[in-house]
């Protein structure tokens, strides 16, 4: 359970390509507390994801590159049991730390992760399927999982319209980054049965979908911080994401002369360029909106 290989396949460090979502929940929660921040970031990034990294990896056994580890090393039963175990943690701390609805929220997204990769179930073969499970799960659900274990609501406090908006957000910009995160993927996929979604696209129209889905998300964030903050954060926004779109265009540039630049390296590259923009954004935007800025600098 505590070998070298069962820890490297938990991918904890793959989190922080998920934290934008967390990040954006904290941005605007209007009822936080130090304790809930702190014990919903843990549950989450060091519990929840990577049991579900170990969890997807143990079935996946994969040879070749998948996201976090260019060279996985091969799997074990130790990596099926701590991945079970960490999820079991997940759920007893977010009852006990925050609250039964968190608990609950934190439960389904482990029973889906689970059904994403079991072999009885694997939705993952499924194109669409598994596109729009990652779509649901990983941004709408995934956002409304987090302001609840930050701010303690129950389902009253889910009904407020900026937070299904920015659920339906991240959902968006989960789902134009999802399929480039298969798209080094075809061949040990195939190997496997899975017609993923960027498989059934192909390599030029992952890039494709990619782009169309992204200019979908992006004035639809504009026009959020517009609405509901101020058109100040909705520049800001656009700076952050200037540097994810070069790349992203510089590369799909490449690929279009030469498909074998959909490589591993350079999907790590743009997903941790992307991580990097988005994270430092929402961060500032949680401090400056909240003010929290205001606050420290007049010492408090």
């Amino acid at each position: 359970m505590f070998s070298k290989s069962t820890w490297l396949h938990l991918r904890i460090p793959f989190s922080f390509f998920l934290l934008p979502v967390y990040l954006f929940a904290l941005s605007i929660s209007p009822n936080f507390s130090e304790p809930r921040i702190v014990w919903s970031f843990i549950i989450i990034h060091f519990f929840l994801y990577p049991a579900s990294n170990g969890y997807n990896s143990y079935f996946d056994k994969d040879e070749k590159s998948i996201g976090g580890l260019k060279n996985p090393p091969p799997v074990n039963k130790g990596l099926y049991q701590l991945s079970l175990l960490l999820d079991l943690l997940a759920v007893v701390l977010a009852f006990i730390k925050v609250n039964a609805l968190f608990a609950a929220m934190i439960f389904i997204y482990g029973f889906i992760s689970k059904a994403y990769s079991h072999p009885s179930i694997r939705l993952k073969k499924y194109p669409f399927g598994s596109w729009l499970l990652i779509f649901v799960f990983q941004g709408f659900f995934s956002l409304l999982m987090c302001y609840v274990g930050i701010n303690g609501f129950g389902f009253s406090g889910l009904g407020v319209n900026r937070v299904i908006l920015a659920g339906i957000l991240s959902s968006i910009l989960i789902g134009a980054n999802y399929p480039l995160t298969q798209v080094y993927q075809h061949e040990e996929d195939e190997k496997h049965g899975d017609k993923t979604i960027s498989r059934w696209l192909g390599i030029r129209g992952t890039f494709w979908f990619t782009l169309v889905v992204f200019l979908f998300a992006v004035p639809g964030y504009v026009l959020f911080f517009k609405e509901f903050f101020s058109i100040k954060y909705s520049l800001i926004f656009l700076m952050a994401l200037s540097p994810v779109m070069a790349f992203f265009l510089y590369w799909f540039y490449g690929v279009l002369k030469d498909e074998t630049k959909a490589d591993f390296s350079r999907t790590m590259k743009l997903n941790f360029i992307s991580a990097l923009c988005l994270n430092a954004f929402f961060l500032y935007f949680f401090l400056d909106s909240t003010q929290v800025i205001q606050a420290i600098k007049a010492g408090y």
